[in-house]
Parts: C-alpha cells; structure tokens; sequence
C-alpha cells in the first residue's frame, strides 16, 4: 500500500465522483476506478457505495477515512520535521588546535555554537605541529589550527594570524624588559627549549647557527605550561615563545617578553582541512566560526583588549 493511494482514497471520498478525480488527474474514469478497486480488495472490504451520480463512503469507508487523515496528518509533519532538520547543521566535528590555541579561541567557538547550534558537537585535540599534520592526512580530525613557517597558498588552508617570536622570563630581568632584543643576545643564555625533533627547534638551531653561535638549551620540554612555570619561576632563565601562549601572564604580571627581531621568527597560524574528504555542513560552520571569530579580534587568537 503506497501513499499515493491512500491520497486517492480520499480525494475520491471528498469529491464523490471517480469522473471528477479523472478529470482533476488528468486520466480516465476508469483507471480512478481499477485503482480503487484494488485498493478496496488490500483494505478487506467495500470502502465506497456506487450510486447514480458518484460514490458515497460505507461505513468501513468513513471508518477509514479518518484513520488515513490522521496518518496523512502525522506523516506531513514528519516530514515537516525532517526537512527542517536536514537545514540544521549537527553532528560531531572533531579539531586538533595547537595548545595556545585553545583557549580562549575554542571555548569562544564552544559557547558560539552551544548558542546558535546546540546540535553541533565539539570534539578537541591539542597536538603539536607534525601530530596535527598527521591528524589531518589520516582524517582523525576535520580540521586544524597550526603553525606554518610559510603564509599558506592551497586551498585546504586560510591564513588566520602572524605570530612574532618573544623571549620570555620572569619580570624584573633588564633583557626582556625593552620592546625587542636582538637574535644575537641569546648567545650564552640559559634557555628551556623545545624538545628535538621539531621543526620549530630545528629553526631555531639553524638561526643561532647562522649568527655563529648555539644556542643553550637547559631545559627541553614540549609542554608550554612546563616552559612557562620553568622561567616564572627560575630567575635568569629565558624561553622563546609566541604571543598567544603567553598573553595571559604578560597581562598578569606574571611574565615578562621582548619581541626577537633581527630576524624576526615569524610563525603563520592557519586553519587546515584535509585534502581530500567530506566537508559536512557542521564542519563549514565551525571553520566560519574560527575565521569570522580571529577576523573580529583584529588578526589574534585571543580578544583584544
């Protein structure tokens, strides 16, 4: 029994006539009333009384005629409902950030979507850069916000932010104290560095070792809360950070930061998708959310004050 009949079956019982259906289908009176006929054959019994000028419902008939309005009924708004959700993202996304990225720019994009898209659900993974990478090529994450030592080009990936490089350390110590320092005066200095291997470390190297020198690492450690509790707490000891992961303390008062110049030690945060793979509709909200998001906060990954 298809659904199309049970419209018919009522059609034929508002207009009483097989004659009147045939001409407002645009077909014969007698193909409404095979049609008919076999429907009443799947029902079990006589739904319709032929008189002189139409057909009348029996009472089986009027009995089924308000059971299929109300499946009619219920059905239309089933699919009422349907078509509404298909225009609502929802699903799961999942992202991999770069630690300093993740607050307060993912519990920004958390508290936008809980807002707007309540169906959507985050899932967040803090990685390093070649983790991420590898998270993007083997589809483990839908997205990802690194760092590139290039401005990217592709298309898989959009340009977010610029970071600078800044020696850090504790407050009080008169080389972090002005705007900038020189690559050079890192000769010799004590530093918390991260671990090899990395392409961050390995720039870092080979610019020290351009500028004739190596630079000293004391501590090695991945963990940007380690390196930063290192030298908060260890006077005359230095790392070499981005602005994001340190925003926090340098307001506080807690740390203290030079921007390095000479060279300058860009970094390029960008948004990344997978290159190949499907790109659901939930995944194109939370990149829109990420980018108009970084837009508003003038180019940073935390908000302007």
């Amino acid at each position: 029994m298809q659904i199309n009949d049970l419209r018919l079956f009522l059609e034929v019982a508002e207009l009483g006539s097989f004659t009147k259906v045939a001409v407002q289908r645009n077909t014969v009176q007698s193909h409404i009333s095979r049609q008919i006929s076999d429907f009443e054959k799947r029902c079990g019994s006589a739904l319709f009384r032929r008189t002189g000028r139409g057909v009348v419902l029996t009472e089986f008939g009027m009995h089924v005629q308000q059971r299929v309005r109300d499946w009619l009924k219920d059905s239309d708004e089933l699919f009422a409902d349907i078509q509404q959700a298909s225009r609502v993202p929802m699903g799961e996304v999942k992202i991999g950030v770069l630690p300093s990225a993740a607050h307060p720019l993912m519990t920004h994009i958390f508290k936008r979507l809980h807002h707007d898209y309540p169906k959507i659900k985050l899932n967040i993974r803090e990685g390093q850069g070649s983790e991420l990478d590898a998270l993007l090529e083997t589809g483990a994450v839908d997205m990802a916000i690194l760092f590139r030592y290039e401005k990217p080009t592709g298309s898989d990936e959009t340009h977010l932010s610029t970071a600078n490089t800044y020696l850090v350390s504790c407050p009080g110590l008169s080389l972090t104290y002005s705007d900038t320092v020189d690559f050079k005066r890192l000769e010799g200095l004590p530093l918390v560095l991260p671990r090899r291997p990395s392409h961050w470390r390995s720039i870092l190297d080979e610019t020290a070792k351009s500028k004739g020198f190596s630079l000293v690492a004391v501590v090695e450690a991945d963990s940007l809360r380690v390196q930063k509790e290192i030298i908060a707490m260890n006077p005359h000891m230095y790392a070499l950070l981005g602005p994001f992961s340190v925003d926090e303390e340098l307001r506080t008062g807690k740390l203290q930061a030079s921007k390095v110049i000479s060279p300058d030690l860009k970094r390029f945060v960008t948004l990344a998708h997978p290159k190949q793979g499907h790109f659901t509709q939930a995944s194109r909200v939370v990149s829109q959310l990420i980018k108009e998001t970084v837009d508003a906060w003038q180019g940073q990954l935390v908000l302007s004050s």
